[in-house]
């Protein structure tokens, strides 16, 4: 018999969700808690795993100072243009106001900002974290920012000591050992994923009947828009316009690694067809091997324009609103949180939970939309292969080679 992959067992949660909240009404709210330790899961092995990935790449991987700008720099663009696209879509279509109605039901506007009084968003609030009071207390915070400085810090020293030759082979090692155990533990929890979307299905309806749905089918819809957008418009303007290449070519050899994210729901997994469709387009190695292999944590518009959308999406849900800079501080979170998460399962979600956490927003509606997750995973997943795709052509293009 066939084993039933983890999509199916999420729809499977779902559909047995239905009938168990209809016939257990508001008892069901206990089946709730099995998605809130999920969640707290989640967090608690993100940021082990985000900190042993920028010490990992930044004492193992060896970049060309030119090739390396110009990586950076094509990655920045796109995930600039990636969290306008999420920020744009969510101010104007508004997806968060139609599970407004639920959020104030769990608790209301005026709690949730008071559960959230104590944290700070806005560049002054990022400037005032970037060092910490101690090394725990990023930690006990679950914040990115200073996690990430902490990590590059120490990243960055143990470089300089491995490039004046001293023995740091071992604890390279261990560090990649280390991170790879992240990832094993992360990817336990991820199976967990069809019992929490059980438990909040069946609360769900059991509390509010099918009145989610509608919140839940914006939020996909406004998701699936953006994600389609970014590849159609981003992506096809700067093989147009700066690379000059044929979109037919493009999307020739685009397609086999496209389609087969789609069932492998991850960039990494799709790593070797990458490369395939980029030998096929001409090229080159050394622009393939950064582009696609080293940058592949840069590489990451589809979780990003995801994220930004989403956190809008919680925001408004709750009936709060983010002035520019707020917003902004999100956008930077997001960006960071892709950067140190990608490349596990349901990295988009992972990195989402460490973003609300670092912003102050709250996480009471994520096991209700993991319950749709598995949709925008794999369209993330596909936005995501073509950017490796896209910056690994960028930067051959920038080295002079032609593809007329």
């Amino acid at each position: 018999m066939r084993k039933i992959g983890l999509t199916g067992r999420i729809i499977l949660g779902l559909l047995a969700g239905l009938p168990v909240g209809l016939y257990l009404g508001a008892d069901a709210a206990i089946l709730g808690e099995i998605g809130k330790v999920v969640i707290q899961a989640i967090k608690l092995a993100a940021a082990p795993l985000l900190i042993l990935t920028i010490v990992g790449s930044v004492l193992s991987t060896h970049v060309d100072a030119k090739d390396g700008a110009r990586m950076a720099f094509f990655a920045f663009v796109n995930s600039v243009i990636a969290l306008s696209i999420g920020l744009l879509l969510s101010n104007i279509l508004k997806p968060g106001l139609h599970l407004a109605a639920l959020a104030d039901a769990s608790g209301g506007a005026e709690a949730v900002l008071g559960a959230a009084a104590g944290k700070k968003l806005g560049f002054a609030a990022f400037m005032s974290n970037i060092v910490p009071p101690s090394l725990v207390q990023p930690f006990i915070d679950n914040a990115i920012f200073p996690l990430v400085v902490l990590s590059l810090t120490f990243g960055l020293a143990l470089r300089k000591l491995k490039n004046a030759g001293e023995p740091v082979e071992g604890l390279e090692r261990a560090i990649a050992v280390m991170r790879q155990a992240m990832e094993v533990i992360l990817s336990w929890i991820i199976q967990l994923a069809p019992f929490a979307v059980f438990g909040v299905v069946a609360t769900s309806v059991g509390k509010y009947g099918f009145g989610p749905i509608k919140g839940l089918a914006a939020y996909v819809g406004v998701g699936l828009l953006g994600l389609i957008l970014h590849p159609l418009i981003v992506y096809q303007s700067w093989l147009l316009f700066y690379v000059r290449m044929p979109l037919r070519r493009f999307w020739g050899e685009a397609r086999e690694p496209s389609i087969y994210s789609i069932g492998a729901n991850s960039s990494l997994a799709t790593l070797p067809l990458t490369l395939k469709a980029l030998d096929n387009l001409g090229v080159s190695k050394s622009a393939s091997t950064l582009g696609a292999c080293v940058g592949t944590n840069l590489n990451n518009d589809g979780i990003i324009l995801y994220e930004a959308m989403a956190v809008l999406f919680v925001a408004q849900a709750h009936g709060l609103h983010l002035s520019f800079g707020q917003q902004l501080s999100a956008a930077f979170s997001c960006l960071i949180a892709a950067m140190g998460i990608a490349g596990v399962p349901e990295a988009g979600f992972i990195s989402l939970a460490l973003v609300l956490a670092t912003v102050g927003l709250p996480v009471e509606l994520l096991p209700l939309l993991l319950t749709v997750d598995w949709i925008l995973a794999r369209a993330r997943s596909v936005v995501n292969v073509l950017g490796d795709m896209i910056e690994a052509i960028l930067i051959d293009r920038a080295a002079g080679r032609r593809f007329t």
